[in-house]
């Protein structure tokens, strides 16, 4: 049998009732531990791009959450610190061979994430199970990088970045940030939004389906996406609620405006690539 149709068993099992944290067995146990040897290799992705547009791999998320079913929390050894939790960390040993680095004391891996090659991950900063961090991508200090979440290639995040996980339900797209994509400090990206490749987004901006996306490239209003090649930073705009008694001198509601990239903002994007040297 193949991986994916070993986790399918093992779901359907799980979701009859029959499979439990107590009553897996060692082979049910194997079947999980290639499971996460497999998402660490990036040989399988919680999402994949099919037609131009992100779809999630349900039977991967599935396995991501049998990995929380099936497992018991235990104390476990880091350093000299005793955590509790369902999985261990992720083993390391593989990074410097792909001249990926991580600082001590605060970069915390989880077992199931995948590390591309030649990535830069500054402590401190948590990379959850199923996320895919691509070749030459910098996670930079306070970043959290949620489960499942689907981060490209040559891509910064920025101090203080969060990028939210998506787990359930299974046929939701996680979170995805494309190929050369810049993030500034403080962006917060959730609910499967998904930025095109080669944007360049301002510090401290919420990027989420709820806010509304402003493209003067296309003048169209877009939800839940941030086209490819573009600059992008919050805005606010009048409100509906704008006239009632409460506000004194209207409501404002945040917003994303996009626009074409600029000469100035990619010099300033390719200078900081002396930090991955």
């Amino acid at each position: 049998m193949s991986l994916e149709s070993d986790v399918r068993d093992l779901w359907h099992r799980h979701e009859d009732g029959d499979l439990t944290a107590e009553t897996a067995s060692a082979d049910d146990a194997d079947t999980l531990e290639a499971f996460l040897d497999a998402l660490e290799a990036g040989d399988v992705r919680a999402a994949e791009k099919s037609g131009g547009e992100w779809e999630a791999v349900e039977w991967v998320k599935r396995g991501v959450l049998l990995n929380f079913a099936l497992h018991e929390t235990e104390p476990r050894e880091y350093g000299d610190v005793t955590y509790h939790d369902v999985l261990p960390l992720r083993d390391t040993d593989d990074l410097y061979d792909r001249g990926t680095r991580n600082t001590p004391d605060g970069t915390v891996l989880r077992r199931g994430a995948h590390l591309g090659s030649d990535c830069i991950v500054m402590s401190p900063a948590f990379v959850n199970i199923g996320a895919h961090v691509g070749d030459g991508t910098l996670v930079d200090s306070c970043d959290t990088v949620g489960s499942c979440a689907q981060i490209g290639e040559d891509v910064k995040l920025g101090a203080n970045t969060l990028i939210g996980g998506v787990l359930e339900p299974v046929e939701s797209a996680p979170v995805v940030v494309e190929d050369g994509v810049s993030l500034g400090a403080g962006c917060r990206v959730t609910s499967g939004f998904v930025v095109g490749e080669d944007s360049v987004v301002g510090e401290n901006t919420l990027l989420t389906p709820r806010i509304p996306v402003y493209d003067l490239v296309e003048e169209e209003i877009l939800y839940g996406e941030l086209p490819p090649e573009r600059r992008a930073f919050t805005r606010y705009v009048e409100s509906s609620v704008g006239d009632h008694d409460l506000f004194d001198g209207g409501a404002f509601k945040p917003a994303v405006v996009a626009m074409d990239l600029e000469a100035e903002t990619l010099d300033a994007t390719q200078r900081e690539e002396v930090l991955r040297s």
